[in-house]
């Protein structure tokens, strides 16, 4: 069972919910670099939005180490993937509510 308390923690900070967020869309694993240019399009609203290769640094080093010590999320560094497995009901709610929220109106 996953707590709300590691799911917020998880959900904290913002690349790393739009990487969840569109690990969430995919079924099966997906290069990092792919992920990259989806959360740097999401950054994309800032007029000193960072480009794909700043992104892709920033998660390999620091987003989706920290979200690969959940089991349900996979990132292989050695193969260049990452994959969102089946995640618990709570999890799934949370992102989803964010996701809501982030949405532009």
């Amino acid at each position: 069972m996953v707590e709300v308390d590691a799911v917020l923690e998880l959900l904290g900070a913002q690349r790393r919910r739009y990487a969840l967020y569109f690990l969430e869309e995919q079924s099966e694993p997906v290069p990092i670099e792919a992920v990259a240019e989806a959360v740097a399009a999401m950054e994309a609203a800032g007029d000193d939005a960072p480009g794909p290769a700043d992104v892709k640094v920033s998660l390999h080093h620091n987003h989706l180490q920290k979200a690969g010590e959940y089991e349900f999320i996979q990132y292989d560094s050695e193969k260049g993937v990452v994959e969102l497995l089946d995640s618990p009901p709570q999890f799934d709610l949370l992102l989803t509510v964010a996701n809501v929220l982030e949405q532009p109106e």
